[in-house]
Formats: structure tokens, sequence, C-alpha cells
């Protein structure tokens, strides 16, 4: 489905992504502090640098338009904070969850919205957002948990479970068309559709949830 005539502005667009992905660093980089041993360390190491170069990526077309990132990302901190907030999880592995699937998620959602930034933008930004180098040591120390600990697995699932209701909120955020009403409570599924714009764009949230099922899948939890 063709949803290029709901992607926001390109400036706030910008700035929403570029937050995103400094928070996704800034979560990373928790990882790395409280990781278990060095080699954690090492390779978590290589994730948060490609989220800090996504973010980098973003804010460099923000200059390029003639903005100030810290303006322009100004109006995204207060939600996107408290979406962090809401998704830290309480240790390492529900940490690591987070990262590896509210990242995934919303960086499928914001490579789609690219499609309708005006001129060569969007193949750009899409281009930035698809390169998820390191993900595999997200799912290396995931699995390698999961296996050793079956209780753990159940608890993960029901975390990932939670994880797609906030993240969808964030995405449904994106879109003035379909934003929820903001009551300041924590979603724990995607909401229906009740406008048109929400309507237009549900085909999408449904491929992204089957996507965040499919990375579920791979680490042997039930979405």
């Amino acid at each position: 489905m063709d949803i290029s005539d709901l992607t926001p502005e390109l400036l706030p667009y910008l700035g929403q992504a570029a937050y995103f992905e400094l928070g996704m660093f800034e979560n990373l980089a928790q990882a790395i502090r409280i990781s278990p041993d060095l080699d954690a360390k090492e390779g978590l190491s290589v994730v948060a640098g490609r989220a800090l170069a996504k973010h980098q990526g973003l804010v460099a077309e923000v200059r390029r338009r003639g903005g100030e990132p810290a303006e322009v990302m100004a109006p995204f901190a207060p939600a996107l904070d408290d979406f962090r907030a809401k998704t830290m999880g309480a240790d390492w592995h529900e940490l690591l969850l987070t990262c590896y699937l509210a990242g995934g998620l919303l960086d499928d959602f914001f490579i789609r919205l690219s499609d309708g930034l005006p001129g060569d933008v969007g193949p750009r930004i899409a281009h930035l957002l698809g390169q998820g180098a390191g993900t595999d040591v997200l799912v290396t120390h995931l699995k390698a948990a999961i296996d050793g600990n079956p209780g753990l697995g159940s608890h993960l699932a029901l975390w990932g479970r939670r994880l797609v209701g906030d993240t969808m909120l964030v995405a449904r955020s994106a879109i003035p068309a379909a934003a929820p009403p903001v009551d300041g409570t924590t979603a724990t599924a995607p909401p229906t559709a009740t406008t048109p714009g929400e309507a237009r764009i549900e085909p999408v949230f449904t491929e992204l949830v089957a996507a965040h099922t499919r990375r579920m899948d791979g680490l042997g939890l039930t979405a």
C-alpha cells in the first residue's frame, strides 16, 4: 500500500527518527555498561556504533537543510524519553530484547515512511536505516540465555508482547492522521483503527507486527 502522502514533513520526520536512534544508542550504551563479560561488551559496541551512525546520518540531513538538530528533535524528546523509560527493562536481557525488537520495528517503519520524502532523500534514509549491522550480536546473546534458561524464555516472551504495543504507539505518533490520543497509559496491544488515516495505514502496521513476530519466532519466543 502506498502511504507516501501520510509521511510527515521532512524536518519533523528527521527529528523524530534522529532522536529515536539517539535513544537506541543510549540504551545500547547502558547494555554495554551492565554486560556480564568483556565479550558481550565488545560485541554490543558494534551495535551501539551502528545506532550512533544512523543518528549522525539523520542529523547530517537536518543540517543539510539548514535546521538545528537539537531544535528539530526537541518536540519529540518528551514522548520518546517516556517510551524509553517504559521499555528500558528491569535487567540486561529485557534491555537487549528492547533494542532488538523495538529498534527493528521502528527502523522498518521509518524506512517505509521514507518513501514519501522529497527528492533523493528517501532512498538515502532507507539505505541508512536499513544497515542493521551488529544485530546478530543481540540475537546470539539472547538465544544463548534463553537456551540455558527455559524460564527466561517465558519471561522474555511476555516482555516482547508488551513491547509491541508501546512501540506501535510511537509509530502511530509519527503520522498525525493516525496518531492516538495521548493519555499517559501503557499499551498492551496495537490499538484498532478509528480514523481514515489509521485505516489506510493499518495494513502497514500489520506488516510491522508480522516482522516483529518473525523476530520473536527466531528467538524461540511466542509472540
